[in-house]
């Protein structure tokens, strides 16, 4: 199946947007077909295909996404850090959601995103400003929660914060699943993966990606298991409409170690 070309680094580069606020820079630049969100001395964050904004550029969020078709039919979703919004916005565009609500730190994201990089203001979705540690246990629970707080520095402090993760888990809904964007060290081990161990019972899977990043698949309880067939099959029905397969990465899918 084809896929896009890969960006184009050579073309010119576009500066569209640049504002200023408590935590930093944050900047929208274009480079021929795609436009990118960058957070302080041009760190990216997001990449975003112009003429689809709902196309999965980046394996790591081709693998977030996989984690959401480890639900069979989920109905609510919560995104714990927004960035430009492709992922949200291949999930209202794929999955069969009625309610999503998104908590995002910096008031100017969502707003540069819908301006810029294509994010649809949908009546589905809700977006509330805010820090997610603080307002998480304000959230509706979901069957679908995803954990991507990155900063122009890193990870956020809530990748390692052992209450807010475990509260992460228990905001499911049962048969739910939460998915974390986690980096990985040079051993190929998420960061914190001993802190991850014990507070998941050794029981989630990760999915390694080519850009360096570890995804986790995190069910909402110990009974609940990951049906590899299930995901195959769902997978395989939604890559004529994805533009993609998502094989690859459910080959390199493995239990935590």
């Amino acid at each position: 199946m084809p896929g896009l070309p890969p960006v184009d680094e050579m073309k010119e580069e576009v500066l569209l947007a640049e504002v200023q606020d408590a935590f930093g820079v944050i900047r929208v630049v274009e480079i021929g077909d795609y436009r990118f969100l960058e957070f302080g001395d041009s760190i990216e964050q997001s990449c975003v295909f112009t003429a689809d904004p709902s196309w999965l550029e980046y394996d790591y969020t081709r693998a977030m996404f996989l984690g959401a078709l480890c639900h069979p039919a989920p109905e609510s979703a919560l995104f714990l850090g927004l960035g430009a919004g492709n992922l949200t916005q291949a999930c209202l565009k794929i999955l069969t959601l009625d309610d999503v609500e998104t908590i995002e730190l910096r008031a100017d994201v969502p707003r540069l995103a819908m301006q810029f990089l294509g994010l649809d203001d949908d009546p589905r979705l809700t977006i509330r400003i805010g820090d997610a540690l603080e307002l998480l246990e304000t959230a509706e629970t979901a069957d679908l929660i995803f954990v991507d707080l990155y900063t122009d520095h890193g990870p956020g402090v809530g990748h390692l914060a052992w209450r807010f993760l475990e509260s992460c888990r228990q905001q499911l809904n049962p048969g739910g699943w939460l998915i974390i964007n986690q980096w990985a060290g040079n051993d190929g081990k998420p960061l914190g993966a001993a802190l991850l161990r014990g507070l998941y019972h050794r029981h989630y899977w990760e999915c390694p990606v080519k850009e360096g990043n570890v995804v986790l698949l995190v069910p909402a309880d110990l009974d609940q298991s990951l049906d590899l067939d299930a995901l195959r099959r769902r997978s395989a029905a939604l890559a004529p409409r994805l533009g993609y397969s998502l094989q690859s990465l459910i080959e390199v899918l493995r239990p935590a170690s």
